[in-house]
C-alpha cells in the first residue's frame, strides 16, 4: 500500500517527530497551516493503511509511525524500478546518472558507494 502526497507529507512530519499529538503536527507545518480536520482525516487513513499507530492518554492521541522512513522509500524505489525499468537497477543507474544534472563530485560519491557495497558482497 502506498501513501499519496499529502499523507507522505504528514508522514515526513511523523518520522522527523517520531511520536506527535496533533498539535504537534499542526505545528509542523510551514504557513498556512492545514486544518485541523484535514489532519485529522489523514491520520484516519494513514492508521487505516497500516503506517501509523497512536497511544490514547485521555481524549487526546499520540500517533507514531509504524512503517520506518527508509522501508517506505526502499519498497517505493524498488517499484519504480520494476514498474518503469523492465525490474533493472541498471537501467534505473543509467537513467538516474544521465538525466538528473548530477555534479561530477556527486557522481564520485556514488562510485565509491557502489565500489563500497561491491567490496562487501
Amino acid at each position: 500500500m502506498q501513501l499519496s502526497k499529502t499523507e507522505e507529507d504528514l508522514m515526513n512530519y511523523l518520522w522527523k517527530l517520531e511520536k506527535a499529538f496533533m498539535k504537534d503536527l499542526l505545528d509542523a507545518y510551514p504557513e498556512p497551516k492545514p486544518a485541523n480536520t484535514t489532519v485529522a482525516t489523514l491520520l484516519k487513513r494513514m492508521t487505516d493503511k497500516g503506517f501509523v499507530g497512536y497511544k490514547l492518554y485521555g481524549k487526546s492521541r499520540e500517533y507514531y509511525p509504524l512503517v520506518k522512513k527508509k522501508d517506505y522509500f526502499s519498497r517505493h524505489v524498488n517499484g519504480l524500478i520494476k514498474n518503469f525499468f523492465n525490474d533493472s537497477a541498471s537501467q534505473f543507474a543509467s537513467f538516474f546518472t544521465k538525466e538528473t544534472n548530477l555534479t561530477k563530485e556527486e557522481l564520485k560519491d556514488l562510485k565509491t558507494l557502489i565500489d563500497s557495497e561491491i567490496k562487501n558482497k
